[in-house]
């Protein structure tokens, strides 16, 4: 017999039920367990859907290319760079990013990977965002092709050199190409891919590289111990507001035994120690005991070239991206590493650095004179010392 009465035990149930009904899955109703609120879905994030959706976004920028093709509309899609000469490969005037940079080369002259300079500017400066050996830029800071892949610089067959960093820019883009060299680059192929965009939204530095070498590093004799980084190597110095993204460096021994051992230090805003100190050459660039004499390639860091290890005229090309944190800096940068333990060591170095910052930038050092930039191994002296072997 059903009750009348809306505040009956009975009338009071079915509402109950059917609340819970509305609200919960019918697994719960029928004895299972009530879901707890880490069980329910989770609302999608507006940070997961712009990753979940990135690649199928619509684009509304324009993309371009600067390449060498033939403007007769033949196949002859190079320029030819003569000794002394300078070649444009970008021209600009607006907003936009330059997102890739692909050249190959055909030259006679051997060194052509040390005696082509690769020089950018950005918004109309007067010095050079970008100065550095076209080799040095793509990693091949021997002079020596080599294939290998990175996050940002691959070296491809033939002889295909690919940097993939952003470099955006807010009134205009001028890169060129200089050839320092004795013979001329026959067959200079380029494609600089980049976007047009209206304007440049805020915050954003400018793209910056620069090439140091030491051939050789002085050594230091006596006290091996090295607290505030004096003598040390340096990749960089620079002024301003940015971030380091990255470090490329050759070696060339000039000493028997194991060339690395040197730590890194990094001076952040004038820090008078080390804000960063690190624990070993191989170390920095994420490897380990020496590196086994082997070479590798990944995406963050590699030594995709080590020849004749831990001998004289030993040989190694090296590299560490910071793409899991880049280095900030609100007022200026130092990154150094020891040559050898406590710099007691006289191998030769040569290293590009490359960060975004704000302008103005400090100024570049010079850069060594092309004959300089050839490796080769010098009689250092000492024990462990060699004779010359020059362009080996």
């Amino acid at each position: 017999m059903q009750s009348n009465d809306s505040q009956s035990p009975l009338s009071s149930r079915r509402r109950l039920l059917g609340t819970l009904a509305s609200s919960l899955p019918a697994a719960a109703l029928l004895g299972g367990a009530t879901p707890s609120a880490a069980a329910m879905p989770a609302q999608p994030q507006e940070a997961d859907l712009e990753s979940l959706f990135a690649l199928s976004r619509l684009r509304s920028y324009r993309n371009r290319c600067s390449s060498s093709w033939d403007r007769t509309g033949g196949n002859a899609d190079w320029v030819t760079i003569a000794p002394g000469a300078e070649a444009p490969v970008l021209d600009l005037s607006g907003a936009g990013v330059v997102t890739h940079i692909w050249f190959t080369i055909n030259s006679t002259d051997p060194m052509h990977l040390k005696n082509l300079v690769l020089r950018a500017w950005w918004d109309g400066e007067s010095s050079p965002s970008v100065e550095v050996p076209i080799g040095d830029f793509f990693g091949l800071g021997l002079g020596e092709y080599f294939l290998y892949q990175s996050a940002l610089t691959v070296v491809a067959p033939m002889k295909a050199l690919n940097a993939y960093f952003t470099m955006p820019f807010a009134t205009g883009a001028r890169i060129t190409v200089t050839n320092q060299g004795p013979k001329p680059a026959h067959n200079f192929y380029f494609a600089i891919d980049y976007v047009e965009v209206p304007s440049l939204p805020d915050g954003l530095g400018r793209f910056h590289a620069q090439y140091r070498q030491a051939a050789p590093c002085h050594a230091v004799q006596g006290e091996s111990k090295n607290l505030d980084g004096r003598n040390n190597y340096i990749f960089l110095e620079a002024a301003g507001k940015g971030h380091l993204l990255g470090v490329m460096q050759a070696v060339v021994q000039n000493e028997e035994g194991w060339f690395g051992e040197g730590d890194n230090m990094i001076f952040i805003d004038a820090a008078a120690l080390p804000t960063i100190n690190g624990t070993g050459t191989e170390d920095y660039f994420n490897g380990a005991w020496g590196y086994g004499g082997q070479a590798f390639a990944n995406l963050h860091q590699g030594v995709p070239y080590c020849t004749d290890p831990k001998r004289i005229g030993g040989r190694y090309c090296q590299y560490r991206w910071h793409l899991e944190g880049p280095i900030a800096f609100e007022k200026s940068i130092r990154v150094t590493i020891e040559h050898g333990t406590g710099n007691n060591r006289s191998d030769d170095f040569y290293s590009t650095a490359f960060w975004y910052q704000s302008e103005p930038h400090a100024a570049f050092p010079p850069l060594p004179a092309p004959a300089d930039r050839v490796p080769k191994v010098f009689a250092v002296g000492g024990p462990k010392a060699a004779q010359p072997v020059p362009n080996r």
